[in-house]
């Protein structure tokens, strides 16, 4: 078959993966090639155990497989014969040198851009898909343009928006699609032929197209104002559980307001996953570095209230438990950072395990996507911990369970079969306030949600 595009993604993880599936389904006149160095995440995309978890991939994966939709770990030659090229390579925090714990680390999209120029042989497109520092697409093509084969590649900053557990409705059905260029003619050019993609299932009146650096700042600002909503509530629930007020009737109430509207005003035990710790950092960084100091410390101070509710969390489980958790076995239900993903980057997870663990709990962790992560994230960490996938075994002689992740089926468990099989007195931490607390007071446990009263049989 000869297709009209010949269209290549280096990196096929949570974003180019996903994103490229939904490509190719939609763009059957197109050849979506997806690469990467890590062979065994390859060898997964072409199998239907998928290297990751997203309701829905399997089915838009299979759809396009071996018809338009490929994937191979030869990077070289899907460079030469790409006409676009999407660049989702991994963009972590540094942890070393200038700008460490706050700074993006660029060493692997500057491998790309330098293997990209290497393999090709004639004019392309390459397009940011990557999360970036505003004004890194200068650099791309600095390095791109000084080349002696004469190749002209025109840089285009098409940044994802998606969220993980939904990325599949977010491909197919965005709230918008943000594409940023140069304000030259061949920029513009280049920007429509990304935009042309895209409206083969996307109304024409979502796309919106900016010029570079608006498109990469753009990603960093809206994930930085969406983590500060979480923030902002959560500093609440704090204040709720002093007070004797709800945080979740304050949720409700304040998100009522058409101005500010319901989505991200569930207190829990904080944010986690990939994107907003590490961007919000990177536009810490930003900010400083133009001497805006002020700006900087606001963000910086969205960061420090999420460690500040994990830290409460685990602060209210030992206080709670007697003033102690040695030798007491306490259930994570959940380690995923957020539900429908077994991604557990950055999961309050890590953080209230290593701290139950420092304490000499043991610990047993159950989650039905995330183990394979969890015990990776663990294993350096010295204690007693078990994995368990099913929620009942895990709880079995128990004295506390920690909702970790606000998977649905945690809702529709067997309370009262769980508190059966539990040492007394049994506690109940309920980091995401999904649970009936009133039922599982009756049931005999000891209830302790999140900027709500507690409910205790203690008198």
């Amino acid at each position: 078959m000869t297709f009209k595009k010949n269209i290549l993604c280096i990196g096929a993880g949570y974003v180019g993966g996903p994103t490229m599936a939904v490509i190719a389904a939609k763009c059957p006149d197109c050849k979506v090639t997806v690469v990467d160095v890590n062979a065994e995440r390859i060898q997964g995309w072409n199998t239907d155990r998928l290297p990751i978890f997203e309701p829905g991939l399997l089915e838009v994966v299979q759809e396009a497989r071996g018809r338009n939709l490929f994937f191979s770990t030869d990077i070289a030659a899907g460079i030469r014969a790409a006409d676009i090229i999407f660049v989702s390579v991994n963009t972590p925090t540094k942890t070393f040198g200038h700008g460490a714990g706050m700074a993006s680390d660029l060493q692997y999209w500057e491998k790309t851009a330098h293997e990209i120029v290497a393999h090709a042989g004639n004019s392309k497109i390459i397009v940011e898909k990557s999360t970036l520092p505003v004004r890194t697409a200068e650099a791309m093509e600095q390095i791109l343009q000084e080349n002696a084969k004469g190749i002209h590649f025109e840089v285009v900053s098409n940044p994802e928006f998606l969220s993980e557990g939904s990325a599949v409705r977010d491909l197919l059905e965005p709230d918008r699609v943000l594409i940023g260029s140069r304000q030259t003619e061949s920029g513009a050019r280049a920007a429509q032929a990304i935009a042309d993609i895209y409206t083969r299932w996307v109304d024409a009146g979502k796309i919106i197209t900016t010029n570079l650096w608006s498109a990469e700042l753009s990603k960093l600002v809206a994930n930085a104002f969406l983590a500060q909503r979480v923030s902002s509530i959560n500093s609440m629930s704090a204040l709720c559980e002093k007070t004797g007020a709800d945080v979740g009737e304050i949720s409700y109430a304040v998100g009522s307001d058409r101005r500010i509207g319901p989505r991200f005003l569930n207190a829990s035990i904080g944010f986690g996953g990939s994107c907003f710790k590490k961007d919000i950092l990177n536009l810490v960084y930003i900010s400083r570095s133009y001497g805006l100091d002020q700006v900087a410390d606001y963000w910086q101070a969205v960061i420090r209230m999420n460690e500040y509710q994990q830290e409460r969390f685990v602060q209210t489980i030992i206080r709670e438990m007697f003033q102690t958790v040695v030798g007491k076995r306490i259930v994570l239900l959940g380690f995923a950072f957020k539900a429908n993903t077994g991604d557990t980057r950055e999961s309050p997870g890590i953080y209230v395990a290593s701290k139950l663990l420092e304490e000499q709990a043991v610990l047993v962790v159950s989650d039905p996507q995330a183990l394979e992560n969890a015990r990776r994230d663990l294993a350096g960490l010295a204690g007693s911990v078990e994995f368990e996938p099913d929620p009942y075994r895990a709880a079995a002689g128990a004295q506390g369970l920690a909702v970790i992740t606000e998977w649905e089926e945690y809702k529709s468990l067997d309370f009262g079969k769980i508190f059966a099989s539990m040492h007394k007195p049994a506690f109940v931490f309920d980091g995401r306030n999904i649970l009936d607390h009133r039922k599982l007071f009756q049931i005999g446990f000891n209830v302790f949600p999140l900027g709500k009263p507690k409910l205790t049989h203690f008198k």
